[in-house]
Parts: C-alpha cells; sequence; structure tokens
C-alpha cells in the first residue's frame, strides 16, 4: 500500500509539473484556503518551526483549484522544513499585486495586470546561487539519496504555469528563501474596480545617486536605465564596498539606492554608517523578501522607502522621483532606528 501511494504521488506530481494534471477550477479566496491549510502546517512542520501568517486585507479571488492550492503550500513548506533542520521561521503571506507594465521574468513576459500575491518565506539556509537556475527542474534535488523525489518545486511550478501565474524566488545563503507567486484575480471582481489613474512622475532627474546591489545582472541594467535618465550613478556591490565609494566621492549624494539582505554588510547597517556623515542622503531599501518579513528586521517605512522585488525599471524610476521630491522631514532615513542586518 505505502509502495501505491507513493506511486500515485509521483504521478500527480508529474502531472502537475508537465501542466496536464485535471482541474477543477472555483473563485478562490486565498486567505480563507491559506488558513485553513495552516491549521494542518504545524504537524508538518514540527515543534521547532514558528508557523506565521499575515494575511492581505481586502483580498481579490483567484480561479484555480484548491487541491493544487494545497499543494503549492505542503510542497513549499516541505521545502522551507527541510531548510532548517534546527527549527525557524515559516511566513506565509497574502496581498493584491497591480503590475502595471509587462517585464521579462525568467526570459518570458509577466503581462501587465491584477494578481493576487502568495509569499511563502522561510528563516533558513538559503539556497546556492548555483542551484537557483535549477531548482524548478524536475528530479534536481540537492538531499539524500531517499530523502526527496525532486519534484516538489517543479510541482509548483507546473501548477503555477498551469493557472497563467508566475513564481519568483529570492534567496541569500544564511538568510532564508523567499517563493512569490502571482495568480491572476479574477476578471469580474477586476470590472468592478474603478481604480483612480494614478500621478505618473517623471522618471528623469540630475541627482547623483548611489547604487547597491549585489546581483550583478540587476545592478548593470539599473544603471543603464538611470544612467538614461540623466542620473549620475554611483555602484557598489556590497555594504563595504558602497562605504569605500562614498569615502572616495567629494560631491553630493542625494539618495542611496540599496538591497536590504547582502554579504558582509546589510543595508540597514550601511545607511546607519553613511547617514552619520551624509545627513541630507535620502534611502531608498529593495528587497526580494516578502514586505512583512522585511519589517521584521527594523523600523523600515514600506509606504514611502521600501520597493519590493520584482519591479521593473519604470517602477525603480517612479518610486527614486516619489522620494527624492517628497518633503525631507517626513521621508529622511536618518530619522529612523534600523538595527543592522548582517
Amino acid at each position: 500500500m505505502g509502495a501505491a501511494r507513493r506511486a500515485s504521488e509521483l504521478t500527480r506530481q508529474l502531472l502537475a509539473f508537465s501542466r496536464q494534471q485535471v482541474q477543477t477550477l472555483q473563485h478562490l479566496d486565498l486567505n480563507h484556503i491559506t488558513s485553513e491549510i495552516a491549521q494542518m502546517l504545524p504537524r508538518l512542520l514540527g515543534e521547532d518551526i514558528e508557523l506565521l501568517f499575515i494575511p492581505g486585507p481586502s483580498l481579490g479571488k483567484v480561479q484555480a483549484d484548491p487541491v493544487q492550492i494545497e499543494q503549492i503550500l505542503m510542497n513549499l513548506a516541505v521545502n522551507a522544513r527541510d531548510a532548517m533542520p534546527s527549527g525557524g521561521k515559516l511566513t506565509i503571506e497574502t496581498a493584491n499585486a497591480r503590475l502595471e507594465e509587462a517585464y521579462v521574468q525568467r526570459h518570458s513576459i509577466v503581462p501587465p495586470g491584477e494578481y493576487v500575491m502568495l509569499a511563502v518565506t522561510d528563516s533558513g539556509s538559503g539556497i546556492p546561487p548555483e542551484h537557483l537556475s535549477h531548482i524548478f527542474e524536475p528530479f534536481f534535488t540537492t538531499k539524500e539519496e531517499g530523502k526527496g523525489t525532486g519534484l516538489g518545486l517543479a510541482t509548483v511550478y507546473g501548477i503555477v504555469k498551469q493557472n497563467s501565474g508566475f513564481i519568483w524566488v529570492y534567496s541569500e545563503p544564511r538568510m532564508g528563501t523567499t517563493f512569490k507567486i502571482y495568480l491572476p484575480r479574477v476578471q469580474q471582481e477586476i470590472a468592478e474596480i474603478q481604480p483612480s489613474k494614478p500621478v505618473e512622475l517623471p522618471l528623469r532627474g540630475s541627482e547623483t545617486l548611489l547604487l547597491v546591489e549585489d546581483e550583478a545582472a540587476v545592478r548593470e541594467s539599473a544603471r543603464q536605465f538611470l544612467a538614461q535618465n540623466g542620473y549620475t550613478v554611483l555602484e557598489a556591490a556590497n555594504g563595504e564596498d558602497a562605504l569605500r565609494v562614498s569615502k572616495d566621492h567629494a560631491g553630493a549624494i542625494h539618495l542611496m539606492i540599496s538591497d536590504v539582505v547582502m554579504p558582509k554588510m546589510g543595508g540597514a547597517r550601511l545607511a546607519e554608517l553613511l547617514l552619520a556623515d551624509r545627513p541630507a542622503m535620502k534611502v531608498l531599501f529593495v528587497s526580494g523578501y516578502a514586505e512583512k518579513t522585511v519589517l521584521r528586521h527594523g523600523n523600515i517605512d514600506v509606504t514611502i522607502r521600501f520597493l519590493q522585488k520584482p519591479f521593473s525599471l519604470k517602477m525603480l524610476g517612479r518610486k527614486i522621483r516619489e522620494v527624492l521630491e517628497a518633503v525631507s522631514g517626513d521621508t529622511t532615513a536618518s530619522k529612523l532606528t534600523i538595527p543592522a542586518i548582517e
């Protein structure tokens, strides 16, 4: 019987990865179904792992199979548990998300529109950079023989794609991992929403920016975009590099754009050190970790100074203008008490 169950599960996972799993589609409230599944997860995770569910307000509905949503959460929870053998924290978040423009995500076009985001974050060991491009491949696993089929994340990927969504992963060694899943919001609900048209801020500027990002591809594309829009861009690969760049630059630095979690020195500690010498400098933090996860690390005003990955270059440009043009007394990062994130 045990062998039969394992064979059945393997078949189900292969069908999910190949996007041929039979679906029973319903209009789902991810807050409701996630809350129900979260009640079962402690037994799966064990008593050494704390589970936190943060439901987003006024969450839109998605069209999906509730069994497949359970598969997603169970597989991600097992993956997180294995990354935290000594215990830790697993955080599940939901939120409405609007993508205002198409952008490239892993060589595919993500269309603009209204989505519902499901984020699962663990505080575990993180995924080595050399493994990130392979984690959704079927049968890829770093676990010991007999400890896994290598189909858990492949199953999640297949389900997300079968539901016209996309998945994005962000991880730093020893800093944990965030999986963000974006599923299209039900069109009927979208038709009922008539949001006010956002004020279009200009993208161009002439200020000097310090761009601190440890992902070379992200840093280079952002540098090119900002330079093309008139900014003087100083770039650094990490916090220690940024301190050196700032010391060697005699002029003003109007804004630092920094990842929150980086090797050697985190963005919060970097901001604390630089603001001691440059109190007029403003700070914009970016991170791939889920918003509430970042908030646990310190008093970061996400409404003004935080931009969550993944973001388009146009979104970055608008956020930079928003921070630079805001009243200094309300937005200067030196007013914040931010503990170091190493």
